[in-house]
């Protein structure tokens, strides 16, 4: 349930009944050949039709989050590690204080990790309320499936090109590309753009629809589970 096609009224009448919400993490950042906005846009679909079913209300995706490696790449945005905490800090308090009392954090941006560290520190000063902290990819279940299919999958390769994230019109390299040199990493954003070329960190750009759907029903199923039984 997008809360997007509530209004508050009907928000606030759900709360007498329902203490779950859902908030994706996400990130604006270059993605090679696919969409800018994928962390986001996959974050908030697999929390949308995981919480669906149960009648759980999910928030728009955060889009920006920490990308300071991406800065060369245009449309590529990020905040600063405090102020991106903050953010969070806040929409936590704001959410606690409105009367919801678990709340799932559904991330799709690996270097939003740091945020989990403030979770933990939330927690601990709020131990009415529960959050979980949930990398919808590489939970146990999803990435055993990813694996399963291409060991060889990493950013903006072939594992990030669900139909959702893919730009119209747009025509992907056929051949595999070689792996990123792990060095590169450690360019300043300039020199690392140089480096990585296209955005891809290596391997096959696109795999089926198939495969693609297969590990996407078990991601939805993993969240679901973790919606439903994740909670103290």
């Amino acid at each position: 349930m997008r809360v997007y096609d509530r209004n508050w009224m009907q928000l606030e009448t759900l709360l007498k009944s329902e203490d779950r919400i859902v908030l994706p993490l996400g990130s604006v950042e270059q993605h090679g050949f696919l969409s800018l906005g994928t962390d986001a846009i996959l974050a908030e679909r697999v929390a949308v039709e995981a919480a669906e079913p149960l009648g759980v209300p999910v928030l728009p995706a955060l889009p920006f989050g920490l990308t300071p490696s991406f800065q060369a790449f245009p449309g590529s945005l990020t905040l600063r590690f405090a102020t991106y905490l903050e953010v969070l800090r806040d929409l936590l308090d704001s959410l606690e204080a409105q009367g919801f009392r678990r709340i799932l954090i559904v991330n799709g941006h690996g270097g939003n990790a740091p945020a989990a560290g403030l979770i933990a520190e939330w927690r601990i000063q709020h131990p009415e309320t529960q959050v979980l902290w949930h990398n919808w990819w590489n939970a146990p279940k999803t990435w055993a499936k990813v694996i399963d299919i291409d060991p060889v999958a990493s950013h903006a390769s072939w594992m990030e090109n669900f139909p959702w994230t893919r730009v119209p019109g747009v025509e992907l390299p056929s051949a595999p590309k070689a792996p990123l040199d792990p060095k590169a990493r450690l360019l300043d954003p300039w020199r690392f753009r140089e480096a990585l070329g296209d955005g891809n960190y290596g391997g096959r750009y696109a795999r089926s629809d198939e495969e693609m759907l297969a590990i996407w029903r078990v991601a939805v199923d993993e969240t679901r589970e973790l919606l439903e039984r994740g909670w103290a």
